[in-house]
């Protein structure tokens, strides 16, 4: 829980009873590797707090072919937004690639405190407007950089996740294939 206030305060700082309001709302929770926050087509109710582990978000395309959108690391909030937002089915999945613990909270309970404590909806806003930015990057580095690039940067966004999960769930999120992705690494360490 720890993780979370801290969380909360990196962003913007809340005040002590705000902070007990919003932090009485999780509840801890494990996601095993491999299974599922949430599968495309439900209806998102809840979001979590990501204290340790790694989370993908994935779609499938028309072919069966696996894309992955976003790639979570802890600390992080997880939860299909768009499905949480607007109440309609979620297009994209959301499976733990490790072990994962989770602290977990029903959003519309959430959210309500926001009249009541106006810090917190200056924290929701402050993380959503980062998460703007970030999913703008990601978007502009995919259209604009080539391969290697993209793999330097996800190397320093994420040092610590390459060690943890398959290759090809690296390549999808590059937009590349797995067998692009190893002649990338090995050309680094021949350099």
């Amino acid at each position: 829980m720890q993780s979370l206030r801290t969380f909360f305060a990196q962003h913007h700082p809340l005040k002590a009873t705000t902070m007990r309001q919003a932090t009485a709302l999780f509840s801890p929770a494990t996601l095993r590797k491999n299974h599922f926050f949430i599968r495309e087509g439900e209806i998102a109710r809840n979001l979590a707090f990501l204290e340790s582990g790694i989370v993908r978000g994935f779609y499938r395309k028309d072919n069966g072919e696996e894309f992955n959108k976003v790639l979570f690391s802890a600390p992080s909030f997880i939860g299909d937004y768009a499905s949480l937002i607007c109440g309609r089915p979620a297009l994209v999945s959301q499976q733990a690639l490790t072990d994962a613990r989770i602290w977990v909270a029903d959003y519309r309970q959430f959210t309500l405190l926001y009249e009541t404590y106006p810090d917190l909806e200056r924290f929701a806003r402050k993380w959503a407007e980062a998460i703007f930015v970030q999913k703008e990057q990601r978007e502009i580095e995919l259209a604009s950089l080539d391969a290697a690039r993209r793999y330097h940067n996800f190397r320093k966004a994420f040092p610590e996740v390459e060690q943890q999960i398959p290759q090809y769930h690296i390549a999808s999120w590059l937009g590349i294939s797995p067998s692009h992705l190893s002649r990338i690494r090995r050309k680094i360490t021949v350099t």
